[in-house]
Order: structure tokens, then C-alpha cells, then sequence
């Protein structure tokens, strides 16, 4: 089946559902969720979205800037951080006129809380930046972005996931979609793709991330010829519910929770003194792993306890209601009553899709755009977050550079025409499912990505060195041969689950492996990424962007620049 737009988006949550705001009436749009629009990851953030408003106390953009530059180790781009932090105002006023509706102060203006790493004075002290909808902030601005594309006729196609790219003389002229209700495949033709899939963390045993998060537009975008940036950057957030993973959001900690070992310590003032448990997410994650290595778990197990009950039931129930909530649901604790039992989960890719600062996807270290294609959110890497992404510049990141692709898409689709589709765009594609239905293998998909999943939480999470990045290397190679002797016994075509996870892993795999290769390449330790056998940052060597790219003979990896204007590199120091 075949369609034709002028831009067609792949993923509903912010940053596609901004992008597809922004490119007007007079567009002809549509949106590919791979789940119902509603249903997209950006939904499940909690605490909260940063801006230098100033609401609660003294703020400024230079300071974001700062905490940003600062928190991301010195790798993020400090051009991109300045536009991000420059423009975070605009971008809450506008959600506010929208219809978000935040929470309020005494004095009527949008509330702001405290957030891990956010600093008044160039670091001085902890300051109150974060702006919230109770503990549902991604949840309310996610539907009222969708009730505004809703308003516009963009057309949606739910259940729809992006397969390949189409390509035409070096430009992206369309996709090939899979439809999960009939099997089908779509050809959609158009002048721009836009490329929202957010991240890839079920490629983790423990996750906070949805079903969903398998990283389909990161490979799609390097099996057409782009590069992908600083993949080795992942970040593990550290309040996860024991053994499940799922979040407890910062805004806890920024409303005056506590972690605490087994004496009852609050043992981040050890390492953090002037901010304690509101120290980037990297630092905090190393420190939780620390005390359980010191022997200071939770009655001699593996999990540290988040400390709730000084804060009373009201703030509970008003302000964290959502957190609460999942604590008596998943941890079977009251926090009014008793502590969250917690361990770090993987939450976050700093890496992704090679992108400047209009979401024009790159392709090398010259930084060529790759005509036609563009990138936003958590599967692209603008270079914002460097090595450690800010608390509350996540949803932050998918507005600014969401609006941003979009302003640039319309730019350029006003530019050029229709480029001629190939003769059968999806014949490749449609052999690749063709060989996974009639493959007769023995292997089921869960099986290798249970596998998968454990070795990724051993030997590639946290804590990281070269025996064990090696080891991993030669498994994820296993995995893939693995992979080819996958069996799908059901031959339905409507919501063919086996097909689904094969398709799911497939993707999981290929983005593992790079992680893998670029956590090997990079012999420092710097952010999200700790290698035990280079445990010091160097900016001698290592100030770089790590790249990657199908050569055609497999991953190429190089290097490029980071960009700084304002900020030299220095001690990070809490």
C-alpha cells in the first residue's frame, strides 16, 4: 500500500508530536506510532521539565547553561546547550498557553522544584528549576500536544513501525512501515522523514524504559548510511524499584527524599557534600554501587533504601501521588510508613542518531547532512547531554529540538520536490520478513533476548572494563548467529507477537553490539560511561564525539570535536 505526504514523522511522543505541530496547516503530515499515539514513552516522565523561570528564586539561563555543560562531563555541545537553555522559557510559556496545566506557587505563577545538578550561581548552591505537573509532567504535556495535532487533522497511524529508509540519489525520500493489525506492508513516499523512536532500554535486564524502547530508529538510520554519535553513553537512573526497575523519579529526591544504606546513613553528604542526594545521576548511581560493594546493603542484599516518610503524607499524595502509587503497587511499601527498597535501572541513551542543531541527521565528522533525513528526542544525539544527561532536560530536549526539526523540515520541503521513489522500495524489506516467517529454526526470540539482556546488565552497564567489554563483544556475536536460527511457529498475519519480538530483537541486537564496540574504543572514564581499568577523565585524548558508521564491511568508528565556547573542562566537583 502506498502514501504520500510531505513529511512524514516517526514516533508520537514530544519531540514528533512539537515537530508536527510546527510544520503548519498547510503541510500534509503524518505520524507513525509503533503503540497508540498516547501510549508513547514521553507519557511515562515524572518529575519534572527545566527552565531558568525564576518562579521560586533567583535563576538565569547562564546558569542552566552551566549545569548542563557540567553535568555532561564537558562532552555535550555547548552550542546546542546554549540554545536549549536560551529557549527553555519560551518553550513552558508556550506549553502553558497550550493548556498544561502545571502546578502552581502561593503566588499563582508555575511552580518549581529542586532536580539533581541544578545549581544557582555557576554551582554555588541547589536551586529550584524544575517545573512540574505534579508527578505526571510527560503524561499531561503528551496529551495536550496530541489534542492540538488532533485539532489540525494530522493524520495518525497507530500500530504502524518504521522498517527501512527509502533513498533516491543520496536523499530520503521515504520509509517502509510494517502493520502490526494486518502484517502489511507501507510504502510511505514524501520530501522528509522525521525520525522520533525514542531510546533502546530493553536492551537491559532492569529498565525503566517501555516495552517499546527497542531502538528501531537508531538502525534504521545506520543501515541507511548514517552515523551514529557517542553511543557508549548510557545512563543508569538510581532510583529503580528493586529487581523491577521501575522508576522512582527524581522528583522525589528533589522534594527531600533520602537514600540511605543499612545504618540508616545518608551517605551521599559523603560524597556530594554541597548538593548530597541531588547529584547528577551518574555520580549518585557509582555512590549507591559503592556501598553495596562496601558491604552497607539493605540487611546484606543488593539494594539501598529511598528515604520518603519525613515528607509527610500531604506532599506525598499531592505532589509525588504517581510515585506513591508505584511504590505500594510494585514495591509493596507505603512510603508515608517505610522506605522504597531501590537499585539503579538503565533510563536513558545519551547517544543516537548524529544530528546538528536544526535535527539534520550527519553522516561523517565533517558534518554533511544527510539530505532529506532528520532526528530529535532520545534517538538522536544534537549533543546536549554529552556523557550524562541533565535531570529535567529530557522532555526539555524533545520540545526545543522537536520545534526546531520541524521549523527546519518546512523550510526545506518548501525547497524541493518529490523525489522519484526506486522501482519496488519494499522488495528488500518484504524478503527480510519473508525469511524470518519461513525460517524453521529452533531458537525462540525471548530466549536470545533474556540472554541479551543479562549480559548487557553484566558486563556493559555501570561499571565497565576491557575484559568484560571483550567478553561481551564475542557474545553479542554468538547472539546474532543465534539469532539467524530463529523459529516463528505462528504464520498469522494480524498482531503476530513472534514476528514482532524477531523484528524487536533484531534491532536490540545491532544497537547492543555498537554500544559494546564504542564502550571498548573509548579508554576513559567520563560520565554515564566508567571503565575500571581507565578510570580517569581524559581530555587530552578523549574531549571527542565517538562516531560510528556501516562501512559496508561493518561498524567504522571515528572521532570528532566537542564544541566549546564559554566553558573549559574541569573537575566536576558536588
Amino acid at each position: 500500500m502506498n502514501h504520500q505526504y510531505d513529511v512524514v514523522i516517526v514516533g508520537a511522543g514530544l519531540a514528533g508530536l512539537r515537530a508536527a505541530i510546527e510544520l503548519g496547516e498547510d503541510t500534509r503530515v503524518a505520524v507513525l506510532s509503533k503503540v497508540f499515539a498516547t501510549r508513547s514513552h514521553s507519557g511515562a516522565a515524572q518529575g519534572g521539565i527545566g527552565a531558568a523561570l525564576g518562579n521560586e528564586e533567583e535563576d538565569r539561563w547562564e546558569w542552566h547553561m552551566f549545569d548542563t555543560v557540567k553535568g555532561s562531563d564537558y562532552l555535550g555541545d555547548q552550542d546546542a546547550i546554549e540554545i536549549l537553555a536560551r529557549d527553555a522559557p519560551r518553550a513552558i510559556y508556550e506549553l502553558e498557553h497550550l493548556g498544561v496545566p502545571f502546578n502552581r506557587n502561593s503566588q499563582g505563577k508555575i511552580a518549581q522544584r529542586a532536580f539533581g545538578g541544578h545549581t544557582r550561581n555557576y554551582g554555588e548552591a541547589p536551586v529550584k528549576r524544575a517545573c512540574y505537573a505534579a508527578d505526571r509532567t510527560g503524561r499531561v504535556i503528551l496529551d495536550t500536544l496530541w489534542e492540538k495535532c488532533q485539532q489540525r487533522g494530522i493524520a495518525f497511524y497507530d500500530e504502524f513501525q518504521i522498517l527501512s529508509l527509502i533513498t533516491s540519489d543520496g536523499q530520503c525520500c521515504g520509509l517502509v512501515a510494517y502493520e502490526l493489525a494486518t502484517g502489511a506492508l507501507h510504502t510511505f513516499h514524501c520530501k522528509a522523514v522525521l525520525l522520533a523512536t525514542g531510546g533502546a532500554g530493553r536492551i537491559y535486564k532492569t529498565t525503566s524504559n517501555a516495552y517499546a524502547s527497542t531502538g528501531d530508529g537508531l538502525v534504521v538510520a545506520y543501515r541507511g548510511g548514517a552515523a551514529l554519535e557517542d553511543m557508549e553513553f548510557v545512563q543508569f537512573h538510581p532510583t529503580g524499584i528493586y529487581k523491577l526497575g521501575i522508576l522512582i523519579s527524581e522528583a522525589a529526591r528533589g522534594e527531600g527524599g533520602i537514600l540511605r544504606n543499612k545504618d540508616g546513613q545518608r551517605f551521599m553528604e559523603h560524597y556530594a557534600p554541597v548538593i548530597k542526594d541531588l547529584a547528577p545521576r551518574d555520580m549518585v548511581c557509582r555512590c549507591m554501587l559503592e556501598e553495596l560493594k562496601a558491604g552497607r546493603g539493605i540487611d546484606g542484599r543488593d539494594y539501598l533504601h529511598l528515604d520518603l516518610t519525613h515528607l509527610g503524607k500531604d506532599v506525598l499524595n499531592s505532589k509525588l501521588a504517581e510515585i506513591t502509587s508505584l511504590a505500594r503497587t510494585y514495591a509493596g511499601v507505603d512510603p508515608v510508613e517505610e522506605p522504597i527498597p531501590v537499585l539503579p535501572t538503565c533510563h536513558y541513551m545519551m547517544g543516537g542518531i548524529s544530528t546538528n542543531t536544526d535535527g539534520q541527521v550527519l553522516t561523517d565528522d565533517k558534518n554533511i547532512p544527510f539530505a532529506g533525513l532528520y532526528a530529535a528526542g532520545e534517538c538522536a544525539c544534537v549533543s546536549v547531554h554529552g556523557s550524562n544527561r541533565l535531570g529535567c532536560n529530557a522532555l526539555l530536549e524533545l520540545l526545543v529540538y522537536g520545534r526546531r526539526s520541524g521549523i527546519a523540515m518546512r523550510r526545506f520541503i518548501h525547497s524541493v520536490g518529490f523525489a522519484g521513489l526506486p522501482e519496488k522500495p519494499e522488495a528488500d524489506t518484504a524478503d527480510r520478513i519473508a525469511r524470518l516467517m519461513e525460517n524453521s529454526g529452533i531458537e525462540r526470540a525471548d530466549h536470545v533476548r533474556a540472554d541479551m539482556q543479562k549480559l548487557m546488565m553484566d558486563k556493559v552497564s555501570v561499571f565497565r572494563r576491557k575484559e568484560g567489554l571483550l567478553e561481551a563483544k564475542e557474545n553479542i556475536a554468538e547472539l546474532k548467529e543465534r539469532y539467524k536460527n530463529i523459529g516463528i511457529k505462528y504464520q498469522g498475519r494480524s498482531y503476530n507477537s513472534e514476528l514482532q519480538d524477531a523484528i524487536d530483537l533484531g534491532n536490540m541486537l545491532q544497537v547492543a553490539e555498537l554500544i559494546i564496540l564504542c564502550a571498548l574504543h573509548r579508554e576513559e572514564s567520563r560520565g554515564a560511561h566508567y571503565r575500571e581499568d581507565f578510570p580517569g577523565r581524559d581530555d587530552g585524548k578523549w574531549l571527542v564525539h565517538s562516531l560510528i558508521r556501516d562501512s559496508g564491511d561493518g561498524p567504522h568508528l571515528f572521532t570528532k570535536p566537542v564544541t566549546i565556547t564559554q566553558h573549559q573542562p574541569k573537575e566536576r566537583k558536588y
